[in-house]
């Protein structure tokens, strides 16, 4: 077809509302992150507990072996945490953490002291031996001791040997001895409650089987706590976790943002205040080395940053994102920069041209910015860096050079003479077509395909980065409406095997979230982007033929 068709004169429109559909999107996201959001207020600063460990700088991590908080960092923490909290949670007694009962009791506040149990059954011993030890010098600043937490989740212990070391520890002290798991563990374990004085359950909203949204976490709560009372009754039931972490990926229409956090923790704090119920939260601050067992997600469970900076207050409004305006600036930037390269080499006349290329330069800025957040959140160490703004400059530069070519296009027809190599080339290279964008479009839907991969086979912790696809996907689709030839582009081979792959692993991973999940549709979308236009083009390439 000529650029006279009918097809042609539709083509051009739909490329110009996709393309200030990107751009008015990359704006509006970043304004709706910078609007405050009304949640309802706490009732109180003041909460009863929270867990607490110091592993919150780089490189810590209580896998290190060798790793040990000082005194004075603990020390540091706990006078912060006193103005918060009248009790902290803590999960081990070695690396430090063993100094927790004496220097919380300076500060008025009490203990949930925790010995860690594993595998290791000498590492085992010596935690009860310590434990054992600060019961006797500590007693006046403990509330509890819970021995072992989420060992049966994790399949570290059978019943009976975690029963022995609860009996243990409880024939030695006065201090209230427990165990803490996730609720259905203790559905499925119920005679361990005979050898503990109260049962400590985990009730985590977000990492249920079945996710549960944040608007509806609360009630889901206190659901399954009159649950767990009636299953063990003669028993006090003490939440020992609960919380929603600030960031991540959705699960489900479980979003994981700041604003769903300080929703469900000021929500759950006004429930708590209208029943008996003894809890704790997860946790004080922001755990980064959680990242590598939960993601993304797994670093983000505190109150605290990890600079101890309170990440929202307790009453008034909440707003996700306090930077957006950088990202509007980002846009800014972006269409500056594509205006300006723009000009070197340009192929065409009129301001269409020009328009395009802001338009494209602002829409992959904020969608620049959009993947350097994720980056900032999700990376781990240097390399993971490296990769990310490798990977972020791959993107940018591929929709640089869409951009201009998107923009030829715009400004003036096409002309076929100028785009089609001759036929004599085209025997020569031994296929129907090919064009200067192929092998980067082949490139991004290879990476794109084993992402997607990744997400339907092992996807559980991994982030979606929209940002970091959404700037070549949409500048393929652009291109492919504008191909208004009389000859059909012809996929290569490859390309035809990973757009069906696309497809389909697009739509699995919204099936998996089971269609709840926003962002899950709009990775489906963006799998189509690229993928639609090889597929339809390969239908009608072989239709001419």
């Amino acid at each position: 077809m000529t650029p006279h068709t009918p097809y042609a004169r539709f083509a051009r429109p739909l490329a110009w509302i996709v393309l200030v559909i990107a751009a008015a999107f990359g704006a509006a996201y970043w304004w709706l992150l910078g609007r405050p959001v009304d949640l309802p207020d706490s009732p109180t600063a003041k909460i009863a507990c929270v867990s607490y460990a110091p592993f919150r700088f780089d490189g810590e991590t209580p896998f290190d072996p060798h790793a040990f908080i000082s005194p004075e960092r603990i020390d540091a923490d706990l006078k912060v945490l006193s103005t918060r909290f009248d009790c902290v949670r803590t999960y081990s007694m070695s690396q430090g953490l063993g100094a927790v009962p004496d220097m919380a009791g300076r500060y008025g506040m009490k203990v949930l002291m925790g010995i860690w149990l594993g595998r290791d059954l000498a590492a085992n011993e010596r935690e009860v031996e310590l434990a054992l030890a600060a019961a006797k010098r500590d007693a006046g600043s403990l509330r509890g001791i819970v021995v072992g937490n989420e060992v049966l989740l994790r399949q570290e212990l059978t019943e009976k040997a975690l029963a022995s070391y609860i009996e243990r520890v409880n024939a030695a002290t006065d201090v209230p001895v427990t165990y803490a798991d996730v609720w259905e563990f203790w559905q499925q374990h119920p005679a361990l409650a005979k050898a503990t004085d109260y049962v400590t359950i985990h009730i985590l909203p977000y990492w249920e089987d079945e996710p549960v949204a944040p608007e509806k976490a609360v009630r889901h709560v206190a659901d399954v706590y009159q649950r767990m009372k009636v299953e063990f009754p003669g028993k006090q039931v003490m939440i020992g976790e609960t919380g929603w972490p600030s960031e991540g990926r959705s699960r489900r229409d479980a979003g994981a943002s700041l604003v769903n956090e300080a929703r469900y923790l000021r929500e759950f704090l006004n429930y708590a205040a209208t029943v008996d119920m003894p809890y704790n939260l997860i946790e004080a601050f922001d755990q980064p080395w959680k990242r590598d067992l939960e993601g993304t997600v797994g670093g983000f469970w505190g109150i605290f940053d990890v600079q101890g900076r309170p990440k929202f207050a307790m009453s008034g409004s909440v707003v996700e994102e306090p930077r957006w305006s950088w990202a509007i600036a980002a846009g800014g930037t972006g269409a500056l920069f594509f205006l300006l390269a723009g000009a070197f080499r340009r192929r065409w006349r009129g301001v269409a041209g020009w328009i395009s290329l802001a338009l494209s330069g602002f829409a992959a800025g904020t969608a620049l910015a959009a993947h350097a957040r994720l980056l900032y959140f999700a990376c781990r160490n240097p390399l993971e860096w490296a990769v990310g703004i490798a990977a972020g400059i791959a993107a940018a530069l591929t929709a640089l050079s869409l951009a201009r070519a998107i923009a030829a296009r715009l400004a003036a027809p096409v002309n076929p003479a100028e785009v089609a190599p001759p036929p004599a080339q085209r025997r020569l290279l031994g296929i129907a077509w090919t064009e200067v964008f192929t092998p980067q479009r082949f490139l991004w839907m290879f990476f794109f395909a084993l992402y997607g991969i990744l997400m339907v086979f092992n996807g559980r912790y991994r982030d979606f980065p929209i940002g970091l696809f959404a700037m070549p996907c949409i500048g393929f689709l652009m291109l492919a409406l504008l191909h208004t030839r009389e000859s059909p582009l012809m996929p290569l081979v490859e390309e035809r095997v990973l757009a069906i792959w696309l497809v389909l692993l697009g739509a699995a991973v919204v099936a998996q979230e089971l269609g709840a999940n926003a962002v899950a549709w709009g990775w489906l979308l963006l799998n189509l982007t690229l993928a639609l236009p090889v597929l339809l083009a390969w239908r009608r390439a072989g239709s001419v033929r």
